[in-house]
């Protein structure tokens, strides 16, 4: 994740780099069900309305947090599927909450409403994601769902009219780009607290659907927007975060925008990035899914480095016999093409892994979706880049072995 507005905040404000911060343990995302009550395009986890043999039990959920928590996770984003729809999804977060975990809920927002909202307050959710992809119909048409979006939009009513932390999730493809600044308007007209830009990933539905996956030039210009709301929220002194997802070539390009609109702040924001260090998956992000296996974060369904009914989390993420994990722990990745010649690998590291793996195979060929042209990034020009177009089959890969899908 990219965090635009601690970063826009540096521009205007600049703190001393400090040392990086060394997180106890890795965030991790935990898709509890995979049941959901809709069928989006873009779904990682290719959810349904029906149930899913052999999912965690409560008791194995309530073992497994244990783990995690004396492993050193202190921070847990409860997903599905639509996590609301697990019967025991309550008990779990209010367990989650005693031990002292951060909990956040992921949700489509349709589910939540007068008969729980309560309940959910009472719970103490630290974040309440709700996504959305459009303003009305073409929120619905790739939610599936007529009226989803007026059900979507009165969940975030009612959370904020508890005080709980709200944010929008927005997945960007060529068919709802154009909606971006809509929803920006909205987030401001309704005091909402945190928008997250998603770029599409290769995985799930969003594999099948990634030829709506937004043209270069369109990623930079949704990008553009979304520096501009959170220069003017830095500016004007509200309190909005604006974090973008799914494509660690944000931070370079943030970089270049510095450059040429605050360029005093250039070096400044630049040590900040090498700081960050860009993507993160298999070392500070992890994925359970709902039967227990273990991903480097939520788009790698299709590569299992264990389960955590046969062994414990804190046993298959410290374990770099598996080469996925062994290459995304290291330090410069082994990555190949634009990616290893990059000069900007350091701020990057390589962006995100899965999406060369669905196109190529290969988990350390060059990101397709760098938006960044040859130019921008040092590399030579006139080298034919892997295309997003036109499909290629994708790859399921498991503990090295590879298949077809």
């Amino acid at each position: 994740m990219f965090r635009v507005s601690q970063y826009m905040q540096e521009v205007l404000s600049p703190t001393a780099l400090g040392p990086a911060r060394k997180p106890s343990g890795p965030v991790v995302i935990w898709n509890l069900i995979r049941r959901c009550n809709l069928a989006c395009k873009h779904c990682y986890s290719i959810s349904a309305d029906h149930d899913f043999p052999n999912e965690l039990g409560t008791e194995e959920v309530f073992r497994v947090m244990d783990d995690l928590h004396a492993y050193g996770v202190r921070v847990l984003i409860l997903s599905g599927g639509e996590p609301l729809m697990r019967p025991d999804i309550f008990d779990i977060s209010r367990r989650a909450k005693d031990m002292g975990f951060y909990v956040g809920l992921s949700s489509n927002g349709t589910l939540i409403n007068e008969s729980n909202i309560d309940e959910i307050d009472e719970i103490g959710y630290d974040y309440v994601g709700i996504s959305l992809d459009g303003i009305g119909a073409t929120h619905d048409r790739f939610r599936r769902m007529e009226g989803a979006f007026d059900l979507s939009m009165a969940a975030t009513r009612l959370c904020r009219e508890r005080g709980i932390k709200v944010g929008l999730r927005f997945t960007l493809t060529q068919d709802n780009a154009a909606e971006l600044p809509q929803l920006l308007a909205l987030m401001e007209a309704h005091d909402i607290d945190k928008f997250y830009l998603s770029h599409l990933n290769y995985a799930g539905r969003g594999n099948r659907n990634r030829a709506s996956d937004a043209h270069l030039e369109m990623t930079r210009r949704a990008m553009d927007q979304i520096f501009d709301a959170a220069l003017k929220a830095a500016w004007d002194g509200r309190h909005r975060e604006f974090v973008t997802g799914n494509n660690d070539a944000d931070g370079v390009y943030m970089l270049q925008w510095v450059r040429r609109c605050f360029p005093e702040q250039a070096e400044h924001i630049a040590a900040k990035l090498r700081q960050w260090g860009g993507n993160s998956s298999g070392v500070n992000v992890a994925n359970i899914d709902n039967l227990g296996d273990v991903h480097p974060d939520t788009m790698w369904w299709n590569y299992s480095l264990g389960n955590v009914r046969k062994r414990p989390f804190s046993d298959i993420w410290e374990d770099i016999s598996d080469p996925v994990m062994a290459g995304l722990k290291q330090r410069p990745r082994p990555v190949r093409g634009r990616c290893g010649e990059c000069k900007f690998l350091d701020i990057c590291n390589g962006n995100t892994r899965v999406r060369a793996m669905q196109l190529t195979g290969d988990p350390w060929e060059e990101d397709p979706a760098c938006y960044l042209s040859d130019e921008e990034i040092g590399v030579a020009p006139g080298r034919e880049r892997i295309r997003v177009f036109p499909f290629r089959r994708p790859v399921s890969v498991h503990r090295g072995r590879q298949r077809d899908a």
